[in-house]
């Protein structure tokens, strides 16, 4: 046999592996199942980098990350029930139970997998607004302001009190110092605050301001 005959042969054998190959591949994920969906904070933006993962008694099956907005997409799952465990950092873990996975297809959870706030991961800053008589400033105007080594300022967040003048902000954790500042009626007041990690700092802000002159 020529050296023609013999590559002319290796082709087709190789081409004739290729094919076995890939329908064997084909048929696999025709044999499988997979989910999908998107992870959610309770203020309904999407979740980054959260780790989903399918388990099914006591084991972790498949495991994947959620992409800039929160979505996820899982395949190659055999058909059967399994869990699925959600963690995020900053976020105290979810769970589901008796999600179905059917053969052929990827099933949609949609948006319904919300993670709440971990407390225990964050800088939580917690405080009040009063008027000079020491009564509650209800909606006042709050702003938190990181402050730089070189004391420059950056607005990382606002928001208003509640009917009790009281407010929340929530920062990753890590030593930082911030300058928060309440505003109603013309009238303005600030404290300023250092961090060191995670946990629960208050403040209390009194305003030069009467309640008879709002």
């Amino acid at each position: 046999m020529n050296r023609f005959n013999l590559t002319r042969n290796y082709f087709f054998k190789a081409m004739a592996l290729l094919t076995l190959s890939l329908g064997l591949a084909l048929s696999a994920v025709a044999q499988t199942g997979g989910l999908k969906g998107k992870i959610r904070a309770n203020s309904g933006t999407g979740i980054a980098n959260a780790s989903v993962t399918v388990t099914q008694g006591g084991k972790d099956i498949k495991a994947a990350r959620s992409t800039s907005d929160g979505t996820f997409r899982l395949e190659g799952i055999m058909p059967g029930v399994y869990g699925l465990r959600v963690e995020a950092q900053g976020y105290a873990a979810g769970s589901l139970t008796g999600v179905e996975v059917k053969k052929g297809k990827v099933r949609d959870l949609g948006e319904r997998l919300f993670l709440r706030t971990d407390e225990g991961a964050q800088v939580i800053i917690r405080g009040s607004v009063f008027f000079k008589e020491g009564t509650s400033v209800t909606r006042a105007k709050v702003e938190l302001e990181k402050v730089n080594a070189d004391g420059s300022v950056k607005r990382v967040g606002t928001t208003e009190t509640s009917v009790s003048g009281e407010f929340t902000f929530r920062q990753p954790d890590a030593a930082a110092k911030y300058r928060i500042t309440a505003k109603y009626n013309g009238a303005a007041g600030s404290k300023e605050i250092a961090v060191e990690n995670a946990a629960l700092y208050r403040v209390a802000i009194t305003l030069d301001l009467s309640s008879r002159d709002k």
